[in-house]
């Protein structure tokens, strides 16, 4: 065994007799985005599980991935939990990060409102965009996070591979998670491919919208959010990593095994901590089986994904994924 191996699997064993907590914590700079994708973290630091892996989180929000990509490449921040595309692009403009363990996979879902959802109900779904603008005398428009991120990626990957249409049918605008919901919402906008908690919300809220597609019809085995670290963090913090790692496999447990427990941890954090926790847990229940943290499962995904960036311009840089992706602190820490 190798004296990382070792490292981290002696940091498996202190964080789970929480012996982290004799330790000086070290103060790490950790972005985030408020959304479900991002559960793991706010599992982790609501059970004090943290501070057990000898971290005091010195936390920075963020509204989307763009913005944590400048972030990394300005030299700020030390963990990032954001989407697997920005963490590629941030890859390739020459940001020192590692993905070492997975948040969810398939979580995006396409959600039809008002004039549009009919259209996926009555005939075949490709063609639902053009009867519709045939009808209405318009594209319809479909809201989505910004150019690059993951929501955008699976959405032009489901238009252009899945219903195999030219994405000029419909008119996409680019929104942060709380722009979708209220698009939605107040009808200014025909659907979204979107997370969730928004997509049970509108659900709840809304009788007449529609789930037209999701998860692997959209792109089978899509990577979504992810854990990034700094590769000097991980040199000089392995310890500490390899605990938070496991911390991440225990909170990803609660999510899939135990939504009751988890989503009022997760309510504080997702949207502001303005949405009903009802809305949390019934959006950590429909998409339990996503939460997936072993990061082993989304490399081949990744490399699709890569590729169809790389064709659609969003990704202009060469990405290498063996240096993007480092297995091993998982690995080791679930003793593969």
């Amino acid at each position: 065994m190798t004296p990382f191996r070792t490292l981290v699997v002696s940091a498996a064993l202190a964080f789970t007799s929480q012996s982290a907590m004799a330790q000086d914590l070290v103060s790490l700079e950790i972005g985030f985005l408020p959304i479900l994708p991002d559960a793991q973290l706010f599992v982790t630091l609501e059970e004090g599980w943290m501070e057990d892996a000898g971290i005091k989180a010195d936390l920075v929000q963020f509204q989307e991935g763009p913005a944590m990509v400048q972030a990394l490449l300005a030299g700020q921040l030390d963990v990032a939990y954001f989407g697997i595309g920005p963490a590629m692009v941030a890859r390739a403009r020459g940001a020192d990060i590692k993905v070492v363990a997975s948040n969810v996979i398939e979580q995006i879902s396409v959600v039809a409102i008002g004039d549009l959802a009919p259209y996926f109900e009555e005939g075949d779904a490709a063609t639902a965009f053009e009867r519709f603008a045939a009808d209405h005398g318009r594209k319809p428009v479909i809201s989505t996070f910004p150019r690059g991120s993951v929501p955008e990626t699976v959405l032009q990957y489901w238009l252009l591979e899945g219903l195999k249409i030219d994405p000029s049918q419909v008119e996409i605008i680019a929104q942060g998670a709380a722009q979708v919901q209220q698009a939605l919402l107040t009808g200014a906008v025909d659907g979204a491919a979107i997370l969730e908690p928004v997509v049970s919300s509108v659900l709840a809220q809304d009788p007449d919208a529609r789930v037209v597609a999701a998860g692997s019809e959209l792109f089978p085995n899509q990577p979504g959010a992810v854990m990034a670290v700094r590769e000097g963090v991980l040199a000089e913090h392995g310890t500490q990593i390899a605990a938070l790692v496991a911390a991440h496999q225990r909170a990803t447990d609660m999510l899939v095994n135990d939504p009751e427990a988890a989503a009022p941890l997760v309510a504080k954090y997702v949207g502001g901590g303005r949405m009903d926790p009802a809305i949390i847990r019934a959006a950590i229940e429909r998409t339990g089986a996503s939460f997936v943290a072993d990061p082993n499962r989304i490399v081949e995904g990744t490399r699709v994904m890569r590729d169809f960036q790389a064709a659609q311009g969003t990704l202009s840089q060469p990405v290498d994924l063996e240096a993007l992706f480092d297995l091993s602190v998982y690995d080791s820490v679930a003793g593969h």
